[in-house]
């Protein structure tokens, strides 16, 4: 059943001549009466009674005229819904990030987006695993992911958002958590670390080593941690310490003391496939491209 026909069915019932629903379609009378004939033998079923050139939909008719109309709406929405998912108006968009990421100018940009396309459904992802971010913008699982370390693919492109610095845990009574200046990476080795297991998250894992390493240090780990949560948990109870995103500093967790660590920063960086269609995911980019990197 062509959608064409059912236009012509719907504007001779609201214009109830020929002639009127001819002129309204842009057609000439001929060929519409004879589109209609067609119509009606196809179905095998008269549409309309003819009266002194009025046409009155009979029965059958009615019961076209009540699908046609919500035919058309829904192909009318359908093509309406599709051109704007095009245009990056509508649609979904998957933003995978790291933990800390929520607490930088993520939460920020994500707030403006809602705001100029209240229409996009958001889905977000907290993952602390940079391996599964990568591949799940390379199968399309994420359009986007805020992450540290992404994968080395030549299929995705990252930019630097923003640098953030690294702050010491402490559990608040110990005597490193007293003063409020910078420690320097020396404090690393005075005291037990909590970190995160390095299968669950390599790069945070390698940082904090890589900083002890730098220090002359050697790191003595207590225990380690899958969540934030849980090892600001482990610092409140006098466990050891624990070196996270100073932004974690809003946690405001009891029995425990953030102190800045001298010359130590960890970056966050946006990841996209480079041949991704998800046009939301241009709109989400020209967001933080309008100004400038964040630095915390």
């Amino acid at each position: 059943m062509e959608l064409r026909l059912l236009r012509y069915a719907l504007a001779i019932a609201d214009c109830g001549t020929i002639a009127a629903a001819a002129e309204r379609l842009h057609v000439t009378q001929p060929t519409l009466g004879r589109q209609l004939r067609d119509f009606e033998r196809r179905l095998g079923a008269d549409l309309f009674t003819r009266e002194n050139r009025r046409m009155t939909p009979t029965i059958a008719g009615a019961v076209l005229l009540g699908h046609a109309r919500a035919i058309l709406a829904a192909t009318e929405a359908a093509e309406r819904e599709v051109r704007q998912v095009a245009a990056g108006i509508r649609g979904r968009l998957t933003v995978a990030f790291a933990g800390s990421g929520i607490n930088g100018p993520l939460a920020a940009t994500l707030a403006t987006f809602r705001r100029r396309f209240p229409d996009v459904e958001l889905r977000l992802v907290e993952s602390f695993n940079d391996a599964e971010m990568s591949a799940g913008v390379l199968d399309g699982s994420y359009d986007l992911a805020v992450q540290r370390l992404p994968a080395a693919d030549e299929r995705l492109r990252t930019r630097l958002w923003w640098q953030e610095p690294l702050a010491l845990y402490l559990p608040a009574d110990h005597e490193l958590a007293r003063g409020d200046g910078p420690l320097p990476l020396t404090a690393l080795g005075e005291i037990p670390l909590l970190l995160w297991p390095r299968e669950a998250s390599p790069h945070s894992y390698d940082e904090i080593v890589e900083l002890c390493h730098r220090a002359g240090v050697t790191p003595r780990i207590a225990a380690e941690g899958r969540t934030v949560q849980t090892l600001l948990a482990l610092v409140a109870v006098g466990l050891g310490a624990a070196v996270l995103a100073d932004s974690f500093r809003a946690l405001n967790r009891q029995g425990v003391t953030p102190r800045p660590l001298d010359g130590a920063s960890t970056t966050n960086l946006l990841v996209w496939r480079a041949d991704a269609g998800n046009p939301l995911a241009g709109r989400f980019r020209d967001l933080i491209d309008a100004g400038p990197a964040v630095r915390r």
